[in-house]
């Protein structure tokens, strides 16, 4: 590729990456300290629930960013949209680093954090919203597909960074009670880390990243473009639909197999919070590889077919995997085998994610791509982010730790129906006359 192919590329990638490590900070590095900010007499079960609700937000308020910066992308262009973002979410991040927990503020504390995350949430949506249709629109077509799964494998990247960082605080602090060195300070160092890492991004995207030129040549002129009124027009509503579909489904995946397990296993299966965050790591490790083997495959044969395959085996196997896993460490087993089958319940589920960036991005014409792409990838996570209650009322008929393999079920079978829906787009052209 091009020398500003590949700049832009290692930029979404980074961006993401940063977007990510910024995300499970409360899964990863507060998980072990969320009593701080909550009091001791409360049951694990509404500890649990509240911890998720601290996540939820975050992803609550990144469907709004990508509203808000997807018509911002269309029309002022993606890298001065993606700047805006991404200074906003870094500072968000560094406010949260300096809160007080409920000893000294009560329920405001918890409020304040959740407040920030929400914040933060809405300038994250903007970030990839912007970055990775620039990223997308530099590279050639027979490109397309690695490149795009390069871009969504930040994900598991973020969280390995967040783990590295995490897991020697974990090991040399005290972390039990709300009054541990883990718990009133420790948890903040992997919070300046991610501000540090905003900033870090901010000054390289704006020194050595230029603007689309896909987006510069776009037919229309960008002062007259109304994206979201034209996103709610004839072709492009049909795919919104049909891509809402096929991204719930797989959110479903990532908020049934990701977003609780740190929390399973430590507050309702009592596993050791250090080798949870080692587990976890290697199994993202692992997951970095099954981005980059879905993407391959997307390229080679269509995003179209790999991802109803795909989805398919996330309604059967991954199901079938986190229930034996949980399985184990209920009835006090092996733990190592048990993260086995847990890691590869996450690689078949999750994978998938290496097609859906690209395959969003195909989607939709220029003069409306990041508005279609951030929608579509981000308003599908509205109704998979409320996974926490879904949990809770699936705990009056199952046992509280098993909750999650309906939603994994559940999930294949939204993305086998949205990828059915929807064409082949592997073919097309993102330049426009």
């Amino acid at each position: 590729m091009p020398p500003s192919a590949k700049r832009a590329a290692r930029a979404a990638f980074l961006g993401f990456g940063v977007d990510y490590f910024d995300i499970y900070l409360p899964v990863v590095a507060l998980a072990p300290a969320i009593h701080y900010f909550q009091p001791t007499s409360i049951s694990p079960t509404l500890e649990s629930t509240l911890f998720y609700v601290t996540f939820a937000v975050t992803l609550i308020g990144r469907p709004i960013g990508s509203a808000i910066f997807g018509s911002l992308s269309d029309k002022i262009g993606r890298r001065r949209s993606t700047l805006i973002a991404v200074a906003g979410f870094t500072v968000a991040t560094m406010l949260m680093a300096a809160l007080p927990g409920y000893a000294t503020w009560g329920w405001a504390g918890l409020g304040c954090l959740m407040a920030l995350r929400l914040i933060g949430g809405v300038f994250m949506g903007g970030e990839y919203t912007s970055a990775n249709p620039l990223a997308l629109e530099a590279c050639p077509k027979s490109r397309r597909g690695i490149v795009g799964a390069f871009v969504a494998a930040a994900y598991p990247v973020g969280y390995i960074a967040i783990s590295v960082v995490t897991l020697p605080l974990l090991a040399w602090l005290p972390k039990a009670g709300p009054g541990s060195a883990y718990s009133v300070w420790g948890w903040r160092i992997p919070f300046v880390v991610g501000g540090i890492l905003g900033l870090a991004f901010f000054w390289y995207f704006y020194r050595s990243i230029e603007e689309s030129k896909v987006w510069q040549a776009s037919s229309e002129p960008a002062k007259r473009r109304q994206p979201i009124r034209e996103l709610g027009r004839g072709t492009n509503v049909r795919r919104l639909v049909q891509a809402f579909v096929l991204m719930s489904g797989l959110w479903f995946a990532v908020q049934a197999i990701i977003s609780p397990t740190s929390s399973l296993l430590i507050n309702s299966l009592k596993q050791d919070p250090g080798a949870v965050t080692a587990a976890l790591l290697f199994s993202n490790a692992v997951l970095f590889a099954g981005y980059l083997w879905l993407g391959h495959l997307g390229q080679r044969y269509g995003r179209r077919k790999v991802l109803i395959i795909a989805g398919a085996g996330t309604g059967t196997v991954s199901a079938v995997m986190f229930l034996l896993a949980v399985s184990i460490l209920d009835g006090g087993g092996n733990f190592v085998l048990a993260m086995v089958l847990y890691t590869v319940a996450l690689v078949i589920g999750v994978s998938p994610y290496g097609i859906a960036t690209v395959y969003l991005l195909e989607a939709f014409p220029t003069r409306v791509r990041a508005s279609g792409y951030g929608i579509a990838y981000s308003f599908s996570l509205i109704i998979p982010s409320c996974y926490s209650f879904y949990m809770l009322g699936l705990s009056s008929v199952m046992p509280y730790a098993y909750t999650p393999v309906p939603l994994i079920v559940l999930s294949g079978v939204l993305t086998v129906i949205g990828a059915k829906l929807g064409p082949e787009t592997r073919d097309t052209e993102f330049a426009e006359a």
